[in-house]
Parts: structure tokens; C-alpha cells; sequence
């Protein structure tokens, strides 16, 4: 005989390494809570649909309970040879309560337990992401409203492009965060269904009651096809999916605080807890936290891939294979709360150069775009405006000065449209200003989209 509680059609066992190969106790144990509830809504049905005796319900509860105990103490101690948490929380219910323990399998298998316990776990942490999204747009905001008429060079392909707002720059990764929060908070949709009751894929012969459990679990609906609530892994992959979106923002926005925090930028300063030293170079202190940031979004990546090939080419309904959803699932879940934690502290804690930043803005031809549209509006065709600008530039270079040192007399060298208000119009300040179009970078438009980012928050 095998030994296992499934174990009346084996003769013999397996090796121990066979069985430790085979074994998800070692990380499916993080559904310790989810497993154990949901258990006591399944007894619980299957006494009011009368399928148990209420004697053997509150004996059974009674055990589960005391199981619930041991688990907020960390006292349960799990096993290789009883598998996964499932199979070792029923074993240690019938040690507790005798032989009746075993009654509370009726009319379900490991195959919607294992399903429910996830769509459990998931849809509760789905919450504890969404709040930390939330916090890290808050800090974001904190720091936009100090920095709205702080300057700095905006970027594209990594060269000076135009002066903005700082806030502006910031806000950007307040938007991209918010369709994350958006994401996330759509696929709760598709979390909170439940597939209990639906047996190892055809259902069961029992007259249970899907809809008394599912309501006993919090969930909004239930499968409407057996198969389906056994094999659907799709709300695994969405998050995973979404996760890798948010990795993707954080990445990004980790790069910038590296480039910002470098010696080369000086634009901010990240605080001691989000730095470190090097062990040979006593004047380093390295954004690692940043760094680690960017890094982890490839094992999130990595937990995506993982999980669509093992999808793409197993049959219906359940396969062993199935057993790989959980480790990658809690890693990215693991990974985004810490990210988006770390990146909440960075963030609010950073300090943002402000003078560092106003001497890049002087200093550098990002606003040659306003010579341009000076020119136009003054009824020269922008493609010559654009061409006239760019030997003012050239100019500049030469002469090692900036579009703002030039004097009259060589502006209307270039262009006799030039005149003396030309001045106002290059100031950097005035260039931010002026971009006063819906969702630009003009002062007031800044205060107008943190005052609608506070709405989403």
C-alpha cells in the first residue's frame, strides 16, 4: 500500500525523491489561510444542503478552527509525503477529530480546492497591491506639488529636448500607475469567481449548493461550466500580465532615478535608506534599491512567459502540470508589493535639486523650439524658421554660449522678424508657461492635472 490518503488503487510507493519532485507543499503552504476557509464554507454547505449531519459539521469545524490556530501561531508542520497543503491539512484534521475529518471531501476535489484557494489568495492581495499603487501615487503627488515651477530638461532619445515643469516629468509615472491601478482593479473581475463544487471536472453527484459557498467566500459569482472552473488559469496570467506592466513603469522610472542621482545629472539626491556604499570606494553611494527595481522586472517577466507556455498545450481539464502556476505567482506578487514599497520611501524621500536643475535650463539650447515658433508666428514658414534657428545653434556652438547670449544684432543677423521681445520669449520659465494646452507642461495645466490626480486617489 502507498500510504496516501489517494493511495487504494497503488501496491507500492514511490521513492522518496519522487515524491519529493512531485511535491508543492514547500510552496503552495502560503495557502494555508485561503485552503482552511475555504474548507469551513464547504462544511458548512454541505450541512445545510444536508448532505453531513450538523453533528459532524461542528466536529469538523471545531478541528478546523483549532487548525486556524496552529496556522496564526506557525505551529503546523507540514509534510513531503502528504503532498500539498490540501492533502496535509486533511491529514492533520482527521489526527485532530478521528475518521469524520475525512467526510469533509465530499462533493469536491483537489482540483476546484486548489482553484478556489487561489482565486481566494489572489483576490485579497489584488487589494494590498491596488493600496501601495495608491500610496506611491500619493508620494508622487507630494513631491509634483513642491516642484511645480521647479525647471528641467525635458528629454527625447536621451538628449535636451524642452524645458517642463519638473511635477510634469513626475506626473507622467503618476498616469502610468494609474492604469495599472486600473488594470489591476478590472481583473478583480475575474478573481472573484468561484470554482467550488465543480469536482475534479464534471461536477458532483451530491446535491450541494455552489452559490451558498461562493457566498459564504465573499465571491460575486461561480463558474457556469465544470471544466472551465478547474482548467481557467486566465486570472493567474492577468496578473502576472499586469504585473509586468507595472515592473515595466517602475523600471523605467528606476532608470531616471538612477540617471538623476549620478553625478553627471545631480538632479536629486536619494536619502541614505534607499542607498548604499561600495566596500572599496568610501565616496560612492549607489541607488541600489533603484537598481534592484529595474532588475527584478525580468523574473516578473519571466513568471509571464513561464506561465503561458505551460498553459498553451495541455488538454482539458486539469493536468499535473498545472502545479507550476503558484511559484511564479507568488514571486511576482512578492516582488511588486516590495518594488512598489521601496519606490513609495524613494520617491517621497528624495531630494530634488532645484538649483541644479535651473542651471541645466539655462545652460543648454532647449529653447531653440521657441525661436522657431517665434519665427512662425511672425508669418516665416516654420520649415525655414526651423532652419534659421538650427544655424543660431551651430552659431552658439562655435562661440560656446547659449541662444539667450546672442546679441540683437546677431539674431537680426538671422531673421530681420527678430526684435528685442525675442528675450522674453527664449527665457526658459517662459517657454514652460506658454505650453498652456490640455495636458501640457504650463504651470497652471500642471495644478490642474495634480488637482484631478488627487480625484483618482
Amino acid at each position: 500500500m502507498s500510504g496516501k490518503l489517494w493511495g487504494g488503487r497503488f501496491q507500492n510507493s514511490a521513492e522518496q525523491w519522487v515524491d519529493e519532485f512531485g511535491a508543492s507543499i514547500g510552496f503552495d503552504q502560503q495557502l494555508v489561510t485561503e485552503d482552511l476557509e475555504g474548507s469551513i464554507a464547504h462544511v458548512t454547505m454541505l450541512g445545510a444542503c444536508g448532505i453531513l449531519s450538523q453533528d459532524e459539521v461542528n466536529t469538523i469545524k471545531e478541528g478546523l478552527h483549532q487548525l486556524q490556530q496552529k496556522a496564526t501561531e506557525g505551529s503546523l508542520e507540514f509534510s513531503i509525503a502528504n503532498e500539498d497543503i490540501h492533502l496535509n491539512l486533511e491529514k492533520m484534521l482527521i489526527d485532530l477529530v478521528g475518521p469524520v475529518g475525512g467526510k469533509l471531501h465530499t462533493g469536491r476535489s483537489r482540483n476546484d480546492q486548489v482553484a478556489t484557494d487561489m482565486h481566494l489568495f489572489l483576490k485579497k492581495r489584488l487589494q494590498e497591491v491596488i493600496s501601495l499603487i495608491e500610496a506611491f501615487q500619493k508620494a508622487i503627488v507630494t513631491q509634483a506639488e513642491d516642484n511645480i515651477d521647479t525647471l528641467a530638461p525635458g528629454y527625447t532619445h536621451l538628449q535636451r529636448a524642452q524645458p517642463i515643469s519638473f511635477a510634469h516629468h513626475l506626473m507622467t509615472y503618476f498616469w502610468m500607475l494609474e492604469r495599472d491601478k486600473q488594470r489591476f482593479q478590472d481583473s478583480l473581475k475575474r478573481t472573484d469567481i468561484s470554482p467550488l463544487g465543480a469536482g475534479a471536472l464534471a461536477g458532483t453527484t451530491f446535491p450541494i449548493d455552489r452559490e451558498m459557498s461562493a457566498e459564504l467566500l465573499g465571491f460575486s459569482a461561480v463558474y457556469q461550466n465544470s471544466m472551465d472552473a478547474v482548467s481557467d488559469r486566465d486570472f493567474i496570467v492577468e496578473f502576472l500580465s499586469n504585473g509586468s506592466l507595472l515592473m515595466a513603469h517602475l523600471s523605467r522610472f528606476a532608470e531616471e532615478i538612477i540617471l538623476w542621482s549620478s553625478e553627471e545629472f545631480k538632479f536629486i539626491e536619494l536619502d541614505d535608506a534607499f542607498s548604499t556604499g561600495s566596500s572599496i570606494m568610501p565616496q560612492k553611494k549607489n541607488p541600489d534599491m533603484a537598481e534592484l527595481i529595474r532588475g527584478k522586472a525580468g523574473r516578473v517577466y519571466g513568471n509571464l512567459m513561464g506561465l503561458l507556455t505551460v498553459l498553451k498545450g495541455i488538454p482539458l481539464a486539469y493536468n499535473k502540470d498545472m502545479q507550476e502556476d503558484k511559484e511564479g505567482m507568488f514571486d511576482t506578487l512578492h516582488t511588486i508589493v516590495g518594488s512598489l514599497k521601496i519606490f513609495e520611501g524613494m520617491v517621497r524621500t528624495m531630494t530634488v535639486a532645484k538649483e541644479t536643475l535651473h542651471k541645466a535650463v539655462h545652460q543648454d539650447f532647449s529653447n531653440a523650439t521657441e525661436l522657431a515658433d517665434y519665427l512662425a508666428t511672425k508669418g516665416m514658414p516654420f520649415r525655414e524658421a526651423h532652419e534659421v534657428t538650427g544655424k543660431l545653434v551651430f552659431l552658439c556652438i562655435q562661440r560656446g554660449i547659449y541662444l539667450l547670449d546672442l546679441s540683437i544684432e546677431d539674431l537680426q543677423e538671422a531673421s530681420s522678424l527678430i526684435e528685442s521681445d525675442v528675450y522674453d520669449v527664449l527665457a526658459p520659465e517662459a517657454a514652460v508657461q506658454r505650453r498652456h494646452s490640455l495636458g501640457g507642461t504650463g504651470f497652471e495645466q500642471v495644478k490642474i492635472q495634480i488637482a484631478k490626480a488627487k480625484e483618482c486617489i
